[in-house]
């Protein structure tokens, strides 16, 4: 298995625990009931809660965009170079954009968010 195959599954990892987290943010901040309910009432969670729900629904943004790109690395059979490298930046730079974001750190979480987002770039850039 390439490197950026391998670093798709890890990122499905990834997005399993955000969700897994945002599932808990939103009991924490409504309750069972709540979770548990269709959930009809929208109204914004602030705090931590709402920065962990905000910080998936902002991986959920860009994984498909890492996910098109690492599979057609592999059909396209280019997995070195600037692919990997863009790989590698993405995951690393979305496993550290969770912590900033959730901490509500500014400026530091949008840097790294543009080092994941430029791994994207880097990884398109050697498809191409």
């Amino acid at each position: 298995m390439t490197l950026p195959m391998s670093l798709l599954l890890w990122s499905v990892l990834l997005g399993l625990l955000q969700c897994l987290a945002s599932g808990l943010a939103v009991s924490a901040a409504r309750g069972l009931d709540f979770s548990a309910s269709a959930r009809d009432d929208q109204a914004p969670i602030t705090g931590i809660p709402g920065r962990v729900i905000r910080a998936f629904a902002n991986f959920r943004e860009t994984f498909p965009l890492f996910a098109a790109l690492a599979l057609a690395s592999a059909v396209l059979h280019r997995s070195g170079g600037l692919v990997t490298t863009g790989a590698e930046l993405y995951v690393i730079g979305r496993l550290i954009y969770w912590p900033l974001y959730v901490a509500g750190i500014p400026w530091v979480r949008s840097v790294v968010w543009l080092v994941a987002s430029f791994g994207l770039v880097l990884m398109l850039i050697g498809l191409a």
